[in-house]
């Protein structure tokens, strides 16, 4: 009998500390969450920034971020191999029926771009180019040299770069001329970082580029060697007063924001995840984002706010 009772008291202190154990373990294991996101270079950024701000009120949230393209983000969440897809293109019907789940987060825009020390500079940003003649550069193929555009009297060549992987931009771009990202006509480079370095580069280079990596968020300026192509938007051969706002980023922003530069090429950006977010972490990280701070920390980055219709839409999305 005593040795009965002997191992009995063995078995029990045992069985109390596996559980001590096995419940410091748990405890442990959710003291610690980690988002993981991918996606559109547009939105990196300023998830990177609400990432940041998020971890200082949650420090037991860990948050692992990577650029790599809209496209990228969309198959990334819809393969579950991340929990958020950064998107800065429109969702298409067949990823809706995946799964995709949209909230919009923020507002920005894709520009016209070209470098700064090409030999016609001043004649580019006098007229500005019509939506007719992006289309000839872009998807035709018909213009190819710089004097090809009225007014324009120095004969040089006209070096076309668009994006080689699946982007927010480039369809955003696309959109705007009446197309899709395949019909583009240029030379393929991966990325905006990517992009917007084959650009200031080339001095005959034209393209497109994300806000962010067109403009300064020091001085809200254009990036050394780049200049963004003004669009004619009444087709008159100048740029009217109206449509010359793109001197520094809070005026183009302003632009954006009352439609003066219209979608597209201005874009929505948002979160995408498979089905509607259920864990509370990801749930209080999206209402941080559509928080009046969160929203705050928009324009500052070099982005346009929600309005407030657009955001109770979005926070609805999420109860």
């Amino acid at each position: 009998m005593n040795n009965c009772l002997t191992i009995t008291i063995i078995l029990i202190v045992l069985s109390s500390m596996l559980s001590c154990s096995n419940g410091t373990r748990d405890r442990h294991a959710n003291a610690n969450e980690t988002i993981s996101i991918s996606g559109a270079f547009a939105l990196y950024p300023m998830v990177i920034q609400w990432s940041q701000d998020f971890k200082a009120k949650h420090p037991e949230v860990r948050f692992n971020i990577s650029a790599g393209g809209a496209g990228k983000g969309i198959a990334d969440v819809l393969s579950d191999m991340v929990d958020i897809g950064m998107v800065s293109r429109d969702v298409h019907p067949e990823e809706y029926e995946q799964g995709g789940y949209l909230i919009n987060v923020a507002n920005d825009a894709v520009v016209a771009t070209f470098n700064a020390n090409n030999p016609v500079a001043d004649q580019i940003l006098k007229r500005g180019m019509t939506k007719d003649e992006f289309i000839s550069i872009f998807l035709k193929g018909k213009i190819n040299r710089w004097n090809q555009l009225k007014g324009v009297q120095s004969d040089y060549d006209m070096h076309v770069y668009v994006r080689s992987d699946a982007a927010g931009a480039a369809e955003t771009w696309a959109k705007f001329l009446e197309a899709s990202q395949e019909d583009l006509l240029g030379i393929g480079v991966f990325g905006d970082p990517g992009q917007a370095q084959a650009i200031m580069r080339d001095p005959l280079s034209i393209g497109f580029s994300n806000l962010n990596y067109v403009y300064s968020l020091k001085d809200r300026k254009p990036q050394p060697n780049v200049m963004i192509i003004p669009i004619d938007w009444n087709n008159n051969g100048k740029v009217d007063a109206q449509e010359s706002f793109y001197q520094n980023l809070d005026s183009l922003n302003q632009a954006i924001d009352d439609g003066r530069y219209p979608a597209p090429p201005a874009r929505t950006l948002g979160l995408l995840f498979h089905g509607k977010p259920k864990s509370k972490m990801l749930i209080s990280f999206l209402r941080y984002i559509l928080s009046a701070e969160g929203q705050a920390r928009l324009p500052e980055n070099g982005y346009v706010s929600l309005n407030k219709k657009t955001v109770e839409q979005e926070l609805a999305k999420i109860k």
